[in-house]
């Protein structure tokens, strides 16, 4: 194992900031990204990247890696220690009002203008090309703040890796995953090992988060050159939702690794038989068929349904209740689908989302993520 550091913009004198990561097997170019927390507080993936850092130790000095796997458990360490009166906000940078999940680097345009003269009939020359340029232009780039410094920093650790797996939690949820269509073929063996409930597809969600900071690079500049030159998939990129925050135990961890070096075993990572597949515990949707389950007004609310639960077209989700006034507003869902995720919060504000039913229906376009 390789530990590395790296520096990230301090915002004032006396303050000091690092991120970390460790790395494993071989470094001959082929290779795995992992990355736990990046909303920090979000914190089931930091216990499963602790867990996957041991077993990846082991198996290092076992020889039983093929390729490089690049571990970074504690992706957001800016996030990580705003804490404001005992609450954690680790999801917004509460300098800029920033997602720390949004607005990576997109190099697609320029990276595009600079290859065009050097692209080849050969895909492996064009891989390589694609990388290498990418690497320049995320090392030219400026870093003007801390949150920036920090977005470059993962985006240079994981812009050359054939995979990116991105470790979050939502709310109160069950476990589920978003990637595009493009990479759901190679990202089924995941879900399968995982047993995700919900697989969430969408080629542009907008809003240019970590995973797709990556697909999306590969997948636009296919759209450009793809007619005159071979330009391969270069990264399968997937955001793991590992059930909600209070799920933090060794036993869910240790699950959640032995799937993730199911998978990586199943795609060749890891030298050895693979575990056998298990069944989709349901098909992949389309991101934008995802219901948003909004409270019209605000007040107390009461959940009729959990996560996992699937529900019919019309089916109560949660009521609001006005302690004041006695009004009671139900909530209802749409379209049928799985009820994957719901708030923590028990008091609705007005407008506020309360839950995600993944249907089948496409029911939004343009910017598909949440706040």
């Amino acid at each position: 194992m390789h530990h590395s550091t790296h520096d990230l913009l301090s915002p004032v004198p006396g303050i000091t900031r690092q991120l970390h990561s460790f790395h494993f097997g071989p470094r001959d170019g082929a290779k795995v990204y992992i990355q736990a927390s990046l909303h920090a507080d979000e914190l089931p993936g930091m216990l499963v990247a602790w867990h996957l850092k041991q077993r990846l130790a082991e198996l290092e000095q076992q020889g039983h890696l093929r390729r490089e796997v690049v571990l970074v458990p504690v992706a957001n360490p800016v996030g990580l220690e705003q804490v404001l009166l005992d609450a954690p906000l680790g999801r917004f940078e509460l300098q800029s009002g920033e997602n720390f999940n949004r607005k990576f680097v997109d190099l697609s345009d320029s990276i595009g203008d600079q290859i065009e003269p050097h692209l080849t009939q050969d895909a492996a020359h064009n891989l390589a090309l694609i990388r290498e340029y990418l690497r320049r232009g995320l090392d030219a780039h400026p870093a003007r703040t801390p949150l920036q410094s920090q977005r470059l920093v993962l985006q240079r650790l994981a812009c050359d890796a054939d995979m990116v797996l991105d470790l979050h939690c939502d709310f109160e949820a069950v476990e589920h995953l978003y990637t595009t269509p493009e990479a759901w073929p190679q990202v089924e063996p995941l879900a399968r090992y995982l047993g995700v409930q919900a697989s969430l597809l969408a080629t542009d969600s907008g809003g240019q988060s970590f995973d797709e900071c990556f697909s999306l690079v590969w997948w636009q500049l296919q759209q450009r050159f793809g007619k005159r030159f071979p330009i391969p998939l270069g990264s399968v990129a997937v955001t793991i939702e590992l059930r909600g925050q209070g799920d933090v135990s060794h036993a869910l961890a240790t699950q959640d690794c032995q799937a993730i070096l199911d998978f990586l075993t199943h795609s060749g990572v890891i030298e050895g038989e693979p575990a056998p597949l298990p069944a989709l515990r349901r098909p992949a949707t389309p991101l934008a068929a995802v219901e948003q389950v909004a409270a019209p007004l605000g007040g107390l609310l009461v959940f009729h349904a959990k996560p996992g639960q699937y529900l019919e077209a019309g089916q109560r989700v949660a009521e609001v209740i006005d302690p004041l006034s006695d009004r009671v507003t139900p909530l209802h869902t749409p379209q049928a689908g799985l009820m994957y995720a719901r708030s923590l919060r028990r008091m609705a504000t007005a407008g506020m989302v309360v839950a995600h039913v993944a249907g089948e229906k496409v029911c939004r376009s343009g910017y598909l993520l949440g706040a």
